[in-house]
This record gives C-alpha cells, structure tokens and sequence, in this order.
C-alpha cells in the first residue's frame, strides 16, 4: 500500500472536491493527520463545505509536492467526528486552526475525516497508479 500520509504530511494543503447539488465544488484545504486509512481535516459548520459534506460525504483531496513527483488523491466518504481528543490534537498540532477555533468545543468547530477508500497517485516518472485501500 502506498504511504499516502507521508505526502500529506509533508504537503498538507491541496484542494477538496464536493458536490454542490449537481456540480462539483473545489476549495483549498489543509489536511491535518492521519490514523489507519483516516485522513482528518476540519471546517466551520458555518460553511457550505459543511451542508454539502452532510448532503453529499463522497470526496476527494488533492495534494501535491512542487515537483509533482507524486500528486496523491484520497477518495472516500467524509465522516464528521465530535471527539474532543481528536479535536484537541487537531488544535496542539496546527495553530492557525487554534487561532480561528480556540478550543476544542467551540460548537462551530467541526472535525472529519475521509474514510480513505481508494488511493490514486501520478508522478511524471511513473504515471498514475490507483490503490484501493
């Protein structure tokens, strides 16, 4: 199986695709950790990523090095999680996100993660390759 979080880890901003009714929605994201086949990422349910994740959970995230080398695409289903552990980690871990959302139980911060069922990557020397998880 392809270490999909390394890239992530290293790279964690890239763009989340929606659905918005019946089209797509892409806006830049910021991936936060990763436990097993989960990718966390977290947003206001102030927003519309939130009623469209609710609507619709089947996502993908894309992230990538500068030298593309590899793009790495999570898709699966988004589940949202109120797990103040998690939610404290997300916040210890990243402090931008404690600037916007200051605690864990602040009630528009919400935490989710994509259930990573499949896995594809592209990179100029190996073309793509897709991994179901």
């Amino acid at each position: 199986m392809f270490d999909y979080a390394t890239v992530l880890k290293e790279n964690p901003n890239g763009v989340l695709a929606t659905q918005d009714g019946d089209k797509v929605a892409t806006r830049v994201f910021q991936y936060l950790f990763s436990d097993g086949n989960k990718a966390y990422f977290s947003t206001s349910n102030e927003k519309p990523v939130y009623s469209q994740l609710k609507a619709n959970p089947y996502v993908s995230f894309c992230a990538y090095p500068a030298n593309f080398a590899p793009v790495v695409s999570v898709k699966g289903k988004a589940v949202f999680v109120d797990d103040l552990a998690l939610k404290t980690r997300a916040l210890d871990e990243n402090p931008v996100i404690k600037g916007i959302y200051k605690t864990p139980d602040n009630p528009i911060f919400e935490l989710f993660y994509i259930d990573a069922e499949e896995i594809e990557t592209f990179s100029f020397a190996d073309g793509p390759k897709t991994y179901t998880v």
